[in-house]
């Protein structure tokens, strides 16, 4: 079935977007990098999906994903063998910047055909399997980069990921016709303002983008921390795959507790959860006390995401809704890009220790603008 398929594409792409995003940065502070240099490569991911998405997201609306998503997967490819045979800092920014450029095509595309390849019945269902998978990568991906470093170093981890990151392309040149095609004669979606206002979207943009913020600062900075204290790169490892196995398990309870809860009573029980265990971190050196906070942390920000995607296809029109989720994935990386930039100052200035403390304080914020207000429409998720 094309459902399965694509199922399989995120699968086999995801894990190579997210291993090479951890492999980067562990690369970088091997090389020396600190920690605003870290930041600005942690905002070099966000470039080209902040660019690109919308347009990614047109393009998918009126041609098809499949040719999107061989392109996206052969630009990541090509991306991780720069710092395989150019050491150094630039080559790292220039791989990630490739890495962003995969993630920007297969994102959108990907998140658009679980919707199209839908009913209305079991919409929910399949986002939430679709993230379930997405859970999985973000698990296998840092572990893969951590043992990699470790076994083999990191330039020869970096072949490891263009092995795997062809694997899609082959995948889409044998049974890439069987996925949807477009809709060029679809009519025009109206500007953006149209978009945003007319169904309440900018208020699933704004939960988004500060769900992403805090789980990207997360995911950058904990290596960082985790370098300092002297962990080695496999226990990082671990450390961020505890997150993603959080992630996993509150994914496959999350229809159970958004229908008893509502979406913005689970989205404002994971905000507050979330800063709660940031707070923590800066007080634990042991290996094991900051999995347990990575896997808190994976228990309350898991099912942000995938309800903001539910909502963003659910608020769309009929044949835009690859632009309205490219949008989304524009607005999101906007704030990934500024985010470690800022916090990268925050840390080279005063340590460490307020990096966790200032995001946590943004997570507060998010729980506490969620509670008011309804974000989006129940029924979208039901």
């Amino acid at each position: 079935m094309p459902l399965y398929f694509t199922f399989a594409l995120v699968l086999f792409n995801m894990t190579s977007v997210q291993a090479g995003r951890v492999l980067l940065a562990l690369y970088a502070l091997q090389l020396g990098a600190q920690p605003f240099a870290v930041g600005i490569l942690a905002g070099t991911f966000s470039v080209l999906p902040m660019l690109l998405s919308w347009q990614v997201g047109k393009l998918s609306d009126r041609f098809g994903s499949r040719w999107l998503l061989m392109f996206g997967a052969a630009g990541g490819a090509c991306g991780m063998l720069v710092p395989y045979y150019i050491p150094g800092l630039p080559a790292l920014y220039m791989a990630a910047v490739m890495n962003g450029l995969s993630f920007a095509f297969y994102a959108v595309s990907l998140q658009n055909l679980v919707g199209l390849l839908s009913e209305p019945h079991n919409r929910a269902l399949n986002f939430s399997n679709f993230s379930l998978i997405v859970s999985v990568t973000t698990f296998i991906g840092p572990l893969m980069a951590g043992f990699s470093i470790d076994q083999s170093g990191p330039a020869l981890a970096c072949l490891y990921l263009v092995v795997l990151s062809l694997v899609p392309v082959l995948m889409l040149a044998i049974w890439g016709g069987s996925l949807p095609k477009g809709l060029p004669d679809a009519p025009p979606a109206g500007s953006v303002r149209d978009m945003l206002t007319g169904s309440g979207l900018w208020k699933v943009l704004v939960t988004s983008s500060l769900v992403v913020t805090g789980i990207a600062l997360f995911q950058f900075y904990m290596p960082i921390y985790g370098h300092g204290i002297g962990l080695s790169a496999s226990t990082i490892g671990v450390v961020l795959s505890m997150f993603s196995a959080a992630a996993f398990v509150v994914r496959l309870i999350m229809p159970r507790l958004i229908s008893r809860l509502s979406e913005r009573t689970v989205l404002a029980y994971a905000f507050f959860l979330g800063a709660a265990s940031l707070m923590l971190v800066p007080f634990f050196e042991s290996a094991v006390a900051l999995s347990l906070l990575s896997f808190t942390f994976g228990l309350g920000m898991g099912c942000g995401q995938p309800i903001t995607m539910m909502l963003t296809f659910s608020n769309s029109t009929e044949g835009h809704s690859g632009e309205v989720l490219g949008l989304r994935i524009t607005t999101n990386h906007l704030a990934r890009m500024i985010g470690p930039v800022a916090f990268g100052a925050i840390g080279s200035l005063f340590g460490i220790f307020p990096v966790f403390w200032t995001n946590a304080l943004m997570l507060v914020s998010g729980g506490a603008l969620t509670i008011p207000g309804r974000i989006g429409r129940k029924r979208a998720v039901q």
